[in-house]
């Protein structure tokens, strides 16, 4: 029998969020405007000092143009028989794979409150990602080393059909409390 599950993390209470993003959009078109009206200005009398603050509102609205989307972030998950997929979408329209984890390789799993967790973090050279969105959501971590002795942690926000499903696939004894 085949384990699929896939979820979508979104982010609770959104309005931050949206206000951010429509911000983000409001002066996007601003320094756009600002940016090509003092591009105009240069063609009338040549000024570097113009041209730089053109070149910065342009450069403004380029950079927004390009990374508004990151504002509204959603992550999925996705656990195949085992093997758990991490992905970041943007905007409900860019997918950025974050890799893909096989269970049984997995040294520690459990929640954020536990006492596992609490020793684990604070071990020298371990590098931490957060893949989730909604701090007062019930989080996992996920500890593992990779063949270079690399120490790396997880910590996302699955649902708890989806924490049954990985605990069906871990190792023995790796699963604290």
């Amino acid at each position: 029998m085949d384990h699929f599950l896939e979820e979508v993390v979104v982010k609770h209470k959104p309005f931050m969020q949206n206000i951010a993003h429509v911000f983000a959009n409001i002066i996007m078109v601003l320094s756009a405007l600002f940016g090509v009206m003092y591009l105009q200005m240069i063609f009338v009398q040549f000024n570097i000092v113009v041209l730089i603050i053109s070149a910065l509102f342009l450069g403004i609205a380029i950079f927004l143009y390009l990374y508004r989307d990151r504002l509204k972030t959603e992550y999925e998950y996705t656990f195949t028989n085992g093997d758990l997929d991490f992905a970041q979408v943007y905007n409900n329209q860019k997918r950025k794979s974050l890799g893909t984890m096989r269970v049984k390789n997995v040294e520690a799993f459990g929640p954020v409150d536990s006492e596992g967790f609490r020793k684990l973090i604070n071990m020298p050279g371990i590098k931490r990602k957060n893949w989730f969105l909604n701090r007062d959501a019930s989080l996992y971590y996920f500890y593992y080393q990779k063949e270079n002795s690399e120490k790396h942690m997880i910590v996302f926000e699955p649902s708890e059909e989806m924490v049954e499903y990985i605990r069906k696939y871990l190792p023995h004894g790796v699963y604290q409390k």
